[in-house]
């Protein structure tokens, strides 16, 4: 895909939804990373009826241990996981209260070094918590990036640097939104609704469904 493609692509899908916004459901940085982290190999549609009841009693780390282990997994017990997930997010509350003082750092080497989160957590943290023009590469991303030609790539990282690479930085913003909701809801994996899609004119996909 050309530059000018490129430019395209992205003006086409900001048309659309001007202010995208993640589909977890949050309050503040902290709850945020606890849903990414929970949202692993699940729906954000699960996780988001299990944390709403979460939430409502642990929405800071200092909770959130005092619910203890066993305490959040009676929350969380419908989600994929849900054992190791529940061990990972009473470990990581416990080092945000020792050494960040109960905040969420702003820093993708404190992130990742969290139990529980990997650069596409800290990618989504960093990007709708602080601002930054992170792009997050999930399932749905790898496949609008590879079969549109927008950012082919073998590995998720691969995909990753791609895009960082080609999207204008007027885009990058929201980029990772735009591209997981084409791939959720348009792009998708088994039958993509290429003649509802914004972009197909643009796409390098040859077997586009009529």
């Amino acid at each position: 895909m050309q530059p000018a493609q490129v430019d395209q692509f992205y003006a086409r899908l900001a048309a659309r939804n001007p202010t995208p916004r993640s589909e977890l459901e949050y309050r503040n940085p902290f709850t945020l990373l606890v849903a990414v982290v929970l949202s692993a190999q699940a729906t954000d549609v699960g996780v988001n009826k299990a944390t709403q009841r979460l939430f409502a009693v642990a929405d800071h780390p200092a909770a959130m241990l005092t619910l203890g282990e066993d305490g959040l997994k009676g929350y969380i017990k419908t989600i994929g996981l849900f054992n190791t997930k529940a061990k990972n997010v009473i470990a990581l509350s416990a080092i945000l209260l020792e050494r960040y003082g109960g905040q969420v750092p702003a820093d993708r080497a404190a992130l990742e070094s969290l139990p529980g989160v990997g650069r596409k957590t800290a990618n989504v943290v960093l990007n709708i918590a602080f601002g930054q023009p992170t792009i997050a590469v999930d399932t749905h991303i790898f496949r609008v990036a590879n079969r549109t030609g927008l950012a082919p790539g073998k590995t998720p990282a691969e995909v990753e640097q791609t895009l960082l690479r080609v999207t204008p930085d007027v885009w990058k913003q929201h980029a990772h939104h735009w591209l997981i909701l084409l791939g959720r809801y348009t792009c998708k994996a088994r039958r993509p609704d290429c003649p509802l899609c914004p972009v197909n004119d643009l796409c390098g996909f040859t077997a586009k469904t009529l």
